[in-house]
């Protein structure tokens, strides 16, 4: 008979077969979420050296994950749910958890010459910058974590702010070279994050700037794994005799894709599936385009037809011609020979999983960035390159229309999207605020408001009366 409550090293035995030892600290995390344990933790642990890279994982904003992970000795039960079973197993690559506000503990670790890497998972929104890669300047976080630095103090409000709080510490200490390594779906994180961060710390010190261009390499990535955020305990943890605080629940489809340099040295993620190429373009795009922007079509077309989920949204006919139109367009944007048909082919096997329960209203958050990075992006190149962009004109219609309808997420540019929708155009506004090229594109402008009278691609008609 299985006990009610096995101890942390009993579990782990009898899931894993062994008990992973804790790991010096190398790496840094900065956003101990669900996504971070189901991948950059992952790779970590799956690793050949894994036992040489332990991760000090630092939470965005609660505390309580941190207080649970500790209280776990950093071992967490990671659930690969495919259509049918569940695979269970014990991840333990991190070795400290830390609440985010706690400046010193991370400057005590970028100190550590034997820190390497700093892996980050953050919002597009969540950097804090402005359309034009900058600091947001009007933002009252930055502008305190800036008064902060300048007068010598840490900065916790931000990550901008904590992570130059976190290199000035390095710099100071003499601490070498570092990676930072975005994982997030910004095209070009890496050179996206370094302006960010570079101009952020010019505003503190041009020689912390300086140093920081000069020692710090900025890593691009496109990582891909669906994660949805839920608290269910699965059965499968529970029977095994754990009470797990922070399961993660996942599909069993990962991938990840690393541009840049690791001055400092980094894990083998290569032997965990991990891939290092030298352009991350195309991966980043295709991925973003091609998963992200169909997870973004499927909500706001879903929502609209009364659908809660991916794996609903992807099998409703006309949800599913919206996805399919969208990849046709999207493909022919990325570089000739980017292998896509067995991608698509994996996409829709990966959303029908009935036993993954991605809601659309997790996915809906930050809906403008989204539209920017995933519909605007394809319409501005297919346009340039004189092609067709109908499938994101209709895509950036069922924004708008999705809109109209009331839906009110969190989004950093729901003032901006506020002001669009008050003003009188206010189809030409949103494409203004998501793309001011497309905005400027006469037949374009036209094609989103000819589709918005289009109701065949959602359930209620909605008048252009604008």
């Amino acid at each position: 008979m299985i006990p009610a409550r096995l101890s942390r090293t009993e579990f782990a035995r009898r899931v894993a077969g062994t008990v992973p030892h804790p790991a010096p600290v190398r790496i840094i995390h900065l956003g101990l979420g669900h996504f971070f344990r189901a991948h950059q933790a992952w790779y970590t642990a799956h690793a050949h050296d894994a036992a040489e890279w332990g991760i000090a994982a630092f939470t965005g904003r609660s505390v309580a994950s941190a207080e649970a992970l500790n209280h776990q000795d950093g071992l967490f039960t990671l659930v690969e749910r495919g259509p049918e079973n569940d695979r269970l197993e014990v991840v333990g690559s991190v070795t400290e958890a830390v609440a985010g506000q706690n400046i010193e503990r991370l400057e005590t670790f970028a100190r550590d010459p034997q820190v390497a890497v700093v892996t980050l998972t953050v919002t597009e929104s969540g950097y804090r910058l402005n359309t034009a890669g900058l600091p947001d300047l009007d933002n009252v976080d930055v502008r305190a974590d800036l008064d902060a630095l300048r007068a010598g103090a840490s900065a916790s409000l931000t990550v901008l702010g904590r992570l130059t709080s976190a290199l000035r510490a390095r710099c100071n200490a003499g601490g070498g070279p570092i990676a930072v390594v975005p994982c997030d779906n910004i095209p070009s994180n890496g050179a996206f994050v370094a302006r960010g961060v570079v101009e952020f710390a010019e505003q503190v010190d041009p020689d912390l700037a300086a140093w920081i261009t000069a020692n710090v390499s900025f890593v691009s990535t496109s990582v891909d794994r669906i994660t949805p955020h839920t608290d269910e305990t699965p059965d499968i943890v529970s029977s095994a005799g754990w009470l797990d605080e922070l399961t993660v629940i996942t599909e069993p489809f990962s991938d990840w894709v690393l541009a840049g340099d690791f001055p400092a040295g980094r894990p083998g993620w290569e032997s965990a599936g991990a891939r290092f190429v030298d352009d991350i373009e195309p991966w980043e795009n295709r991925k973003l385009w091609l998963l992200n922007g169909a997870h973004s079509l499927l909500t706001f077309a879903g929502m609209q037809r009364g659908l809660s989920t991916v794996a609903e949204a992807i099998t409703d006919s006309e949800c599913r011609a919206l996805v399919e139109a969208f990849w046709t367009e999207a493909v022919l944007c990325l570089p000739h020979g980017t292998e896509h048909v067995q991608y698509r082919r994996q996409l829709i096997e990966r959303f029908a999983n009935p036993r993954i329960v991605h809601r659309l209203a997790q996915i809906a958050a930050e809906a403008t960035t989204k539209v920017q990075f995933r519909f605007a992006a394809v319409a501005e190149r297919s346009l340039a390159a004189g092609r067709d962009a109908s499938a994101s004109a209709r895509a950036l219609a069922i924004w708008v229309a999705w809109l109209r309808e009331g839906h009110r997420v969190e989004d950093a540019r729901a003032d901006a999207v506020a002001v669009a929708e008050a003003s009188g155009d206010p189809v030409s506004s949103l494409i203004t605020l998501v793309s001011p090229t497309l905005a400027a594109h006469p037949g374009f402008v036209g094609d989103v408001r000819r589709f918005l009278c289009d109701v065949s691609t959602i359930q209620k008609p909605y008048s252009v009366d604008d």
